[in-house]
């Protein structure tokens, strides 16, 4: 049973998981077993095509998030690397005294074909690839790697709030959010391991120079003080091993270096390096035109070398032509053709000639249609159409199309927003720029034009694209145009979700149900109640922001209280208690212990004294006394929201209708609850009494 527990176990492991394992026995291995000049040959091979590999993918990669792991491969190349050089140096020294072939074919062709034999060049050459990569690359690399790190750092606030932003406005989901929020702690992780990994390729080369001088040093002394060989004899073999040795692993280190400048500098896009390449410098070719006739006239001057400037110069010309046919082919192909209207015949007038108004409308100016083109890159309508996803998701019920038009009436960047027919918001943005929106946590100014947010009334900064990252640095929330305007547009519905909802919405709500509770519907409509009372029911919840996807509890208490009452008003309130938890619940989230606000038993007392109707509908009472309810409930709302809690008036259920009508538009963010709303297992902390004799207004 042991002997098959153990096969069990080997098979079932994935031999992927072997190469780090095996990478590392190598290393060991090569640091202590002294190797044979073949199995030193196929070392250095692989470690120069491991390079090379790394190299294309780091040029192929289209983000710098589709190679995260890089930084841990730099540092496995790196200690490959330097366990090479310690084999290698074990052979030169051990046996340098036979010949330039002691330490193998690959080192020897690189001490003899590409310095050609002479020490002196290979130094010289040696010296310049540790300049050219300790210097120039790696040193460049690694500051881009710090201060994108630092940057990346800085703007991770901003760049949740803006992930935050989207949600709210529906033009994410939960999960694009998750994995949007994930990619930002990547990106931070990958840079600041990238700075951390620059270094190690920076200290492989500070090792390369010093293993140069102590293999020719020590070289030395072994070759002429235990071989008995000649200076001459000892100082070529010596160095041109050690120079060969320092070349193999100088190479592999130099391409390791470009893979990782290459990646610190790339830029997400959806385009390969080389097409992005291509694309930007190229597209317009009058680039080319200019360097062809610069080098034409350099190639005519007499004592410069004409051919192959002249060769140069038609090159460049020649590819300027070629991209300006290439050009010119896409703009045809582009073209609409125009096509002729025919002058239509006059035909009389029928009711198709009279439009009925829109639901939802919104209008642009003709500064804004880029925006919902998607020909021209426009994503307004992606973000409109994430809008009323979000909004049906949470309301209960599909909202209606959006009808969008344009408006020669408006000024160019200017939009409305319309409901019924009738305007209900209007801005005016900057398309191409965007918007940073001041939360109120902000740790700086901002240059860019003065503005509001059209949807929460916000302080904001119209920017240009590229200040983005350093406003989210500086605490701001960042959206482009159209997320602006769907922004606008998702708050202008919610609020206003009760005009959406009637007949033939109620009606497909009511049919959905049916094919799940097909009694509790034949119990509901049209006996006890008629269509008409549960539309009315249901614009008055949605009026009071609470939702109606629970259908099955909304139906079941209408059909139970509809035998008792026909007033839209007393079965609404009904409603809610029956949804008290999922309303208590949106308010307070899951917390035990409700923090709210009351009426002093006294000023309780007049109010229900002034009650007159079914469910408050209708209260007389002095205007002084709705002027000092007003103020008082305006205060204590404004001392929870600076405590950060919500702010709710707890009253009896025969005043809620009337006091929550009374403060909806004079008071926003103020909920009004009875007690019947609220779930059995929470218990109430009144904050603030409201008209409490001998205290200040609020409390």
């Amino acid at each position: 049973m042991a002997a098959e527990s153990v096969v069990g176990h080997l098979k079932a492991i994935n031999p992927q998981g072997l190469g780090a394992p095996l990478i590392v026995i190598m290393m060991l291995a090569m640091v202590v077993i002294p190797l044979p000049p073949m199995a030193l040959d196929m070392l250095f091979t692989f470690n120069i095509v491991f390079g090379l590999v790394v190299l294309l993918v780091s040029v192929y990669a289209l983000r710098p998030l589709d190679f995260t792991v890089f930084p841990t491969i730099l540092l496995v190349a790196t200690l490959l690397r330097l366990a090479l050089n310690i084999a290698s140096t074990r052979v030169v020294l051990l046996e340098g005294h036979t010949g330039t072939a002691a330490a193998g074919k690959v080192i020897e062709s690189f001490g003899d074909f590409v310095i050609g034999g002479n020490y002196a060049v290979g130094l010289v050459v040696f010296a310049i690839l540790v300049i050219i990569n300790f210097v120039v690359v790696t040193k460049g690399a690694g500051r881009v790697s710090e201060v994108s790190a630092r940057f990346t750092l800085d703007a991770m606030p901003g760049k949740q709030m803006a992930i935050d932003a989207d949600l709210n406005a529906g033009l994410c989901s939960q999960d694009e959010a998750r994995q949007r929020r994930t990619e930002i702690a990547q990106e931070a992780d990958f840079y600041g391991s990238m700075d951390g990994a620059s270094k190690f390729v920076r200290g492989d080369a500070i090792a390369g120079i010093l293993i140069l001088f102590i293999n020719i040093i020590g070289g030395l002394a072994i070759g002429i003080g235990q071989h008995d060989l000649e200076a001459g004899v000892a100082m070529r073999n010596y160095t041109l091993l050690t120079i060969g040795d320092g070349l193999v692993a100088q190479i592999p280190s130099l391409v390791l270096s470009t893979a990782t400048a290459i990646i610190v500098t790339r830029v997400s896009t959806s385009e390969s390096m080389s097409s992005q390449v291509f694309r930007q410098m190229f597209d317009d070719p009058r680039a080319l035109i200019v360097a062809a006739l610069i080098m034409a006239l350099l190639g005519v001057i007499p004592g410069m070398p004409n051919v192959a400037f002249l060769t140069i110069a038609a090159i460049a010309g020649g590819l300027a032509y070629v991209m300006h046919r290439k050009s010119r082919q896409l703009e045809v192909v582009e073209a609409e053709p125009a096509e002729i209207e025919l002058r239509p015949e006059q035909k009389e007038l029928s009711w198709d000639d009279v439009q009925t108004v829109d639901i939802v409308g919104l209008e642009v100016g003709y500064g804004l249609i880029p925006l919902v083109d998607a020909r021209q890159g426009g994503e307004l309508m992606t973000r409109i159409k994430g809008v009323r996803k979000k909004l049906s998701q949470e309301l209960g019920f599909l909202v209606q199309p959006v009808h969008i038009r344009d408006n020669l009436d408006l000024k160019p960047n200017t939009y409305r927003l319309s409901l019924l027919g009738v305007p209900m918001g209007e801005a005016e943005i900057l398309p191409g720029q965007d918007l940073a929106i001041n939360p109120g946590t902000v740790y700086g100014e901002l240059p860019g034009t003065p503005t509001s947010d059209p949807a929460f009334g916000l302080e904001a900064v119209w920017i240009d694209s590229g200040q983005r990252d350093y406003a989210q640095t500086l605490g701001y929330t960042v959206v482009d145009a159209s997320t602006v305007i769907a922004t606008h547009l998702s708050q202008l519905l919610q609020e206003n979700a009760h005009e959406l909802i009637g007949h033939e919405e109620v009606q497909e709500l009511i049919d959905v149900l049916k094919r799940s509770a097909p009694k509790l519907v034949e119990g509901l409509t049209p006996k006890p109640l008629e269509l008409g009372v549960i539309v009315n029911v249901f614009q008055n919840l949605l009026r009071e922001q609470v939702s109606i996807r629970d259908l099955r509890t909304i139906a079941e208490s209408l059909a139970e209280q509809g035998h008792k009452s026909q007033d839209a008003g007393v079965l609404s309130t009904q409603v809610r208690i029956k949804l008290g938890r999922q309303i208590v619940q949106n308010i307070f989230g899951m917390a035990s212990e409700l923090s709210v606000m009351a009426l002093h038993p006294s000023l309780e007392q007049i109010l229900l004294q002034s009650v007159q109707g079914q469910d408050g509908n209708v209260m007389a009472f002095e205007p002084g006394l709705a002027q000092m309810i007003h103020s008082s409930l305006k205060q204590a709302a404004e001392n929870q929201s600076a405590k950060g809690e919500a702010a709710v008036l707890l009253v009896s259920q025969n005043l809620r209708s009337f006091l929550a009508r009374m403060v909806r538009h004079a008071i926003p963010g103020l909920h009004v609850l009875s007690y019947d709303e609220i779930p059995d297992d929470k218990q109430i902390r009144v904050m603030a009494s409201i008209g409490a004799p001998n205290a200040e207004s609020g409390s």
